[in-house]
């Protein structure tokens, strides 16, 4: 039977927590980061600082491991190379 022991509960009990905790930082930076690609699209001039509150976003679940370092400066260089693309496609 699973969860037979207190401790194995606890952690049980944790993980629940961490997990709801964890996805709710995902979604966030996810929120952001649309925000900003679709506000550089439109040509809004606060795109640059949507893009920053993403990044900031992304570094403080990096450094919570909530993501993977690695995993953050992806997402980070991958948000940039589209707002750009986005912002050179706005003055063309």
């Amino acid at each position: 039977m699973a969860l037979r022991h207190k401790s194995a509960q606890k952690r049980h009990r944790q993980s629940l927590k961490r997990r709801a905790i964890n996805r709710a930082k995902k979604s966030t930076i996810k929120t952001f980061s649309k925000k900003a690609l679709v506000a550089a699209q439109g040509g809004a001039e606060d795109a640059t600082a949507m893009q920053q509150r993403a990044e900031s976003l992304i570094d403080k679940a990096a450094k919570g491991s909530t993501l993977h370092k690695n995993a953050a400066a992806r997402k980070k260089s991958r948000l940039a190379k589209a707002i750009n693309k986005a912002k050179a496609a706005q003055q063309a």
